[in-house]
């Protein structure tokens, strides 16, 4: 089965009870049980819950992953993970990460006596040497956020996988249908499912993918434990939103391109930073990882901080709003937003330009799109 058929069918049966071609949303907290402990394989939604199993059918199955998870929100899905360390525990992490990552690795989990080691992950050559004796966890973004680095994930988990680490990649920017990380070597995939998976900015939702039973189990059972799981419309709209998944990756890619291309050539940019461009320091990876190269952009103005700033605030189909992956467009600026909680010294160590501005290029008319950027980069100097 093909990936646009599976983003329909997968994990979604007609209702045997009334045939409805849209999976319920089951409004339940409770089941009413046979006698003690028999049951129709729900006892309470915490647990399990039917809307939740078709969505988690259908993201293991567009990831090709054997056992799926869904929570409530991506930060959910990464504070769960985690909790399968013990104190003492060591992970690396790219320095190029989303912001409430680092804030919940070093602000959090920091507390608890695990420790993190945040290296610019990318170069492969900085990869071995972070990884100790007490390494469990090897913590991937690519893309990364904000800057777009590609980290090879076939040459990283050989890597890891050589010291015993387990491999971790959010592939919440290219998502299944531009990249598998599973098929790449990682053992675990997150997502936030209210980025491209849902795509319509209604939803908070976060996803766990694997192959392994017996982290799946253990997974399942922390899911239960903390209880950070999603109600049945959050399933739901994300259900809704993976049956277009490919359609509108397809556009957002080509649009991504096209706004890539003209920032690019244009003489008052002075960086741009997308993976789909030749000259993109890991282009070469990243075609032989992904389909495509996504709608995300990163990109700075001459002029420095202040009209980068402006810049976002001249846009009018681009919004200037947190979040990403949506059918509309979104800028951000990266430091005063998303990644605020990253110190300025990590920020350099990775390379983070204050004046830096994201893009989520939505799949509006994309010459609508790049009238949009034009007159804003005129309407900052």
């Amino acid at each position: 089965m093909k990936f646009s058929t599976k983003a329909i069918h997968a994990g979604q049966s007609p209702d045997p009870a009334t045939g409805a071609i849209m999976t319920p949303v089951y409004l339940t907290s409770t089941y009413v049980q046979e006698e003690p402990g028999k049951h129709k394989g729900y006892d309470y939604a915490r647990t399990n819950h039917p809307t939740r199993a078709a969505l988690e059918a259908n993201l293991a199955a567009l990831e090709g992953a054997a056992h799926g998870l869904a929570f409530a929100s991506g930060m959910a899905a990464e504070t769960t993970l985690i909790t399968t360390l013990q104190a003492g525990d060591h992970v690396v992490c790219g320095r190029d990460v989303y912001g409430g990552t680092y804030r919940l690795f070093t602000k959090v989990f920091e507390r608890f006596k695990l420790e993190f080691s945040f290296i610019n992950i990318y170069d492969l050559k900085e990869l071995e040497p972070a990884i100790r004796k007490n390494t469990k966890l090897v913590w991937l973004e690519s893309p990364s956020n904000p800057l777009l680095t590609v980290t090879d994930l076939k040459a990283a988990s050989k890597i890891a996988h050589s010291h015993g680490a387990r491999v971790v990649v959010d592939n919440t920017f290219a998502t299944p249908y531009l990249q598998q990380p599973l098929a790449l070597g990682a053992d675990f995939v997150v997502h936030s499912t209210t980025k491209y998976l849902g795509g319509h900015s209604d939803v908070v939702g976060g996803a766990i993918l694997m192959n392994d039973k017996a982290a799946y189990d253990g997974l399942k059972f922390l899911q239960n434990a903390m209880g950070a799981v999603p109600g049945p419309l959050d399933c739901f709209l994300v259900l809704r939103g993976t049956k277009t998944l490919a359609v509108r990756m397809r556009q957002h890619c080509e649009n991504g391109r096209a706004i890539a291309k003209f920032l690019k050539e244009h003489k008052d940019v002075k960086q741009v930073r997308y993976p789909g461009l030749p000259d993109h320091p890991n282009h070469d990876v990243a075609k032989k990882q992904m389909s495509d190269f996504g709608g995300m952009i990163s990109f700075e103005l001459k002029g420095g901080v202040e009209r980068n700033v402006t810049f976002t605030t001249k846009t009018k189909l681009f919004a200037l709003a947190e979040s990403l992956g949506g059918v509309e467009s979104l800028c951000g600026h990266p430091i005063t937003m998303t990644h605020a909680s990253i110190p300025k010294s990590e920020r350099e160590k990775g390379g983070l330009p204050d004046a830096l501005v994201r893009l989520s290029v939505g799949i509006e008319d994309v010459e609508d799109l790049v009238e949009d950027v034009d007159q804003a980069i005129r309407a900052s100097k």
